[in-house]
C-alpha cells in the first residue's frame, strides 16, 4: 500500500478530513484539503520531514504511513498490519504455533519475526478477550514498536 493511501486509512480511521488534517501540520485553510487530496492520491509525495508530522497528528509511527521497507522486521510488521487492514489477514496458533509459517531455517531472522508476531497475536488476544479496546489495539498496530512490551522496549 502506497503512503496516501496509509495517510487516507489511518485519517479515515480517526474520522478525520483531509482539511483538518492538512491544517494541523500547517498548511493554510485555502490549501490544506488539496495539499492532503495530492499526498493521498499520490499525485505529491510528502517528504521524511512532513511524514514525521503526519504521523504526530495521526497518532501513529511514521513506519505506519510510509512505504515500508520490507528489508526490515519492523517495515515487515507494518507490511503485515496493512495486509490485515486489506486483506483480513488475520495472525492466530493452529496446535499451539502461531499462524503465518516461516521458514525455520532462516535462523535469526525467524527467531525475531516469531517474537514479533507473538507479541502481535498476544495484542489480538486481548482484543478478542475483550482485555482491550479496538483504539487500543490499533493504537498498539500503529505505534509499533513503541507500545511493544514484549520485546524490552
Amino acid at each position: 500500500m502506497a503512503i496516501g493511501e496509509r495517510i487516507r486509512f489511518i485519517r479515515n480511521l480517526h474520522g478525520m478530513t483531509q482539511k483538518y488534517l492538512g491544517m494541523a501540520i500547517g498548511f493554510t485553510e485555502k490549501t490544506a484539503d488539496v495539499r492532503m487530496a495530492q499526498y493521498e492520491s499520490g499525485a505529491r509525495t510528502p517528504k521524511e520531514s512532513m511524514t514525521s508530522d503526519l504521523a504526530n497528528v495521526l497518532d501513529v509511527s511514521p513506519q505506519a504511513l510510509a512505504v515500508p521497507d520490507i528489508d526490515s522486521d519492523i517495515g515487515l510488521m507494518h507490511t503485515l498490519f496493512a495486509l490485515e487492514d486489506l486483506r483480513g489477514l488475520r495472525v492466530g496458533e493452529i496446535d499451539g504455533e502461531i499462524c503465518l509459517r516461516l521458514d525455520k531455517s532462516r535462523g535469526r531472522t525467524f527467531d525475531d519475526m516469531l517474537k514479533m508476531l507473538y507479541a502481535w497475536r498476544e495484542q489480538a488476544e486481548k482484543l478478542e478477550a475483550g482485555e482491550i479496546s479496538k483504539e487500543q489495539y490499533d493504537q498498539w498496530r500503529y505505534r509499533y514498536p513503541e507500545f511493544d512490551t514484549t520485546q524490552g522496549g
